[in-house]
């Protein structure tokens, strides 16, 4: 199979073909492009209005089309323009996976204005730190999230703010979203560079604030290629081996595409990955108002779902589910998705069900725009442990303590540089020049590359808890932790956990004289931090914490040492 692996790389890859691998100047480093990768986001969306009436945005039984979808988008671009946010200015959309989302970024990076993703987790105080540190000119919510934003509103009084799906109780000077698409539709005319933003979107930083990653629109156009050579080089390595005609990238016909929006768009894995992707290639996305693995089998059936793009846990949920065996589940192709690593089981466990879905898997992050490496189908089987080789837009090395490569086989940190690559973090030089250095992103996570190119993850380096895709650094949870009185020591790491991967865990050592419990902490916790930071697993201790001869604390001690079936 790896030599059909090869000759379809080669072939898709070729000087003149959809995948040729060209060179750009980006920020004085000569990096790799896809060579016909669009300049930005907005020649991405202009051109999907090709589509006029196939089916676009779906939620519940409201539908747009992509006439529809284009005719709104034309309207809130507009009406951000004749209030004031011109090209490079930012605007923020906090909210869940509403149609709206999507309708206001795309209002957004076509007429050259970037968007800032707030986590819609953020508590108050979280959401005054991003919208701090981003200053955009326009807020965009939901009714849950303006609430929120209702406790530190005195902080903003320039920002103006729309609330989607609001009802009729809007304080004066807020404006509806049903106003806002009022406005004549008119995109603005604008010319974007593509190393300028797109996106600002926030990921966890260890000294206790997230980074505002800047993904530029070379690097989101890039990935969308990305997602799309991987498609298509697992179709022509099948067809190869198979000994079938190869497909033709390019050409049209067939069902319509579809998937649903299972994770949140405010990451790469959900906007960039899946809606991009598929927006770009004509299809429909169906938005849930939470995840609920019965009703996603009840929308693959009647929606005929094509990809279902999910975290692990999602994926494992629909299998095991008690109504999956009576679901017409046979348009689905491919099952998996990214935020979080696929266990070996599970990629057996979805190859060997009913009909032909195959499992896929993507290794990326925010700090890329997207994917850095992808399998599926056959390919996944024959190598469970893998996450694929690398898009060919990448240079890619793994480096020991030293900074020196080291040979295939042997572990070392991961490091890629690439035209995806973010321009930095916002306002954060020191944070940039830590992360990416002479144009090469260190990713944190250590790994290894086989003799034929496949890339293995084994560990991470940063410290964090991946908890069902979403990132929670112990760092930021310690600094909350610490400010209770009745804290002296505390140590934050991940424990194992069948559904989301990993779970948060705190040791803690009290301080002398103070009683303290685990729902204490909690309760602590609950106005300082998102729900899924708060600690799962409280061990309250009688001695203080182990550490090592520099005096830090051994987390892996206590991982070893500490029994779940003890936590508070």
């Amino acid at each position: 199979m790896y030599e059909q692996i090869r000759e379809a790389l080669n072939e898709i890859t070729a000087p003149g073909q959809m995948f040729e691998v060209g060179e750009v100047e980006v920020r004085g480093q000569t990096l790799k492009t896809w060579a016909l990768a669009p300049g930005s986001l907005r020649d991405f969306w202009l051109m999907t209005a090709a589509h006029g009436p196939a089916d676009y945005l779906i939620y519940r039984d409201e539908r747009w089309s992509y006439a529809d979808a284009h005719k709104q988008v034309n309207s809130v671009a507009n009406w951000l323009q004749t209030n004031g946010v011109h090209q490079n200015d930012r605007i923020a959309i906090a909210m869940r996976n509403y149609p709206e989302w999507m309708l206001s970024y795309w209002a957004a990076v076509a007429s050259g204005v970037a968007v800032v993703g707030m986590n819609a987790w953020w508590v108050p105080d979280e959401m005054a730190y991003a919208l701090k540190d981003s200053a955009p000119k326009v807020l965009i919510c939901d009714i849950e999230r303006f609430e929120r934003f209702q406790e530190i509103k005195d902080q903003f009084p320039d920002l103006k703010v729309v609330v989607v799906r609001a009802g009729d109780s809007l304080p004066e000077g807020i404006t509806a979203w049903e106003d806002v698409l009022q406005t004549e539709p008119a995109m603005p005319t604008v010319t974007i560079d593509p190393d300028d933003d797109a996106c600002i979107f926030y990921t966890s930083g260890t000294t206790g604030r997230p980074k505002g990653a800047q993904l530029t629109h070379r690097g989101c156009t890039n990935n969308v290629m990305s997602v799309a050579f991987a498609s298509v080089l697992q179709l022509m390595t099948k067809a190869k081996v198979d000994g079938a005609a190869p497909p033709d990238p390019s050409a049209g016909g067939g069902p319509q595409q579809a998937a649903i929006v299972a994770t949140p768009l405010f990451h790469v894995t959900a906007n960039n990955c899946l809606a991009q992707a598929m927006t770009a290639a004509g299809g429909k996305l169906i938005h849930l108002y939470k995840w609920d693995a019965g009703e996603a089998l009840r929308i693959i059936e009647e929606e005929k779902v094509t990809a279902f793009t999910g975290v692990p846990t999602m994926s494992r949920e629909l299998i095991s589910h008690p109504d999956f065996a009576s679901r017409d589940t046979s348009s689905l192709m491919t099952m998996g998705g990214g935020g979080a690593p696929m266990q070996p089981d599970l990629v057996d466990k979805i190859d060997s069900q009913k009909g032909d879905s195959k499992p896929q898997q993507g290794y990326g992050m925010t700090e890329v725009c997207g994917i850095i490496s992808a399998i599926g189908g056959e390919i996944y089987v024959s190598r469970p442990k893998s996450c694929g080789m690398v898009v060919p837009v990448f240079d890619v090395k793994c480096i020991d303590d030293s900074g020196n490569e080291v040979p295939v086989g042997e572990r070392g940190e991961v490091c890629v540089r690439g035209s995806q690559v973010i321009k930095g973090y916002l306002n954060r030089p020191e944070a940039t020049a830590e992360t990416i250095v002479d144009g090469w992103l260190h990713t944190g996570d250590i790994g290894y590359l086989d003799a034929e190119g496949f890339l293995y993850l084994v560990d991470r380096a940063k410290e964090m808890v991946l908890r069902g895709g979403e990132n929670v650094y112990c760092s930021e949870v310690e600094t909350v932790l610490f400010q209770y009185d009745a804290v002296a020591e505390c140590a934050v790491f991940s424990v194992p956990d069948d559904r989301l991967g990993e779970e948060v865990g705190t040791a803690i050592y009290p301080a002398a004289g103070a009683e303290l419990t685990a729902e204490e902490l909690r309760s602590f916790c609950r106005d300082r931090m998102a729900a899924y930071k708060i600690p799962r697993y409280i061990w309250i201790l009688d001695e203080p914490l182990p550490r090592n001869a520099s005096g830090k604390f051994v987390k892996r001690e206590l991982q070893d040492a500490l029994d779940p079936a003890d936590a508070g």
